[in-house]
């Protein structure tokens, strides 16, 4: 069964006429009227935004140094293991 949508929520705002422009002209190129362009844009920028919350960006020398920790089979020192002592008594 589709979804349907209500469009009951609104959003106002002012821009320069020259972006006004850049906008109508994107809009035009993709067939698209500026409210569809202007709203699928911004849930794609704001679904980005929010998707880059859960991402962390690391080296390549630091991935290899992470990837060489967790292949490592050695015995945790004692500082890790205070530390896991301690989370645990924190969730208790």
């Amino acid at each position: 069964m589709a979804s349907i949508s209500s469009n009951d929520a609104r959003l106002n705002f002012r821009l320069a006429a020259q972006h006004k422009a850049l906008i109508e002209r994107a809009a035009a190129s993709l067939g698209q009227t500026v409210s569809d362009f202007a709203v699928s844009s911004l849930i794609r920028a704001a679904q980005e935004t929010i998707a880059a919350e859960h991402v962390t960006t690391i080296s390549i020398r630091d991935a290899e140094a992470f990837m060489r920790m967790l292949n490592d089979d050695s015995e945790p020192n004692d500082a890790l293991k205070q530390a896991v002592a301690r989370y645990k008594a924190t969730r208790d």
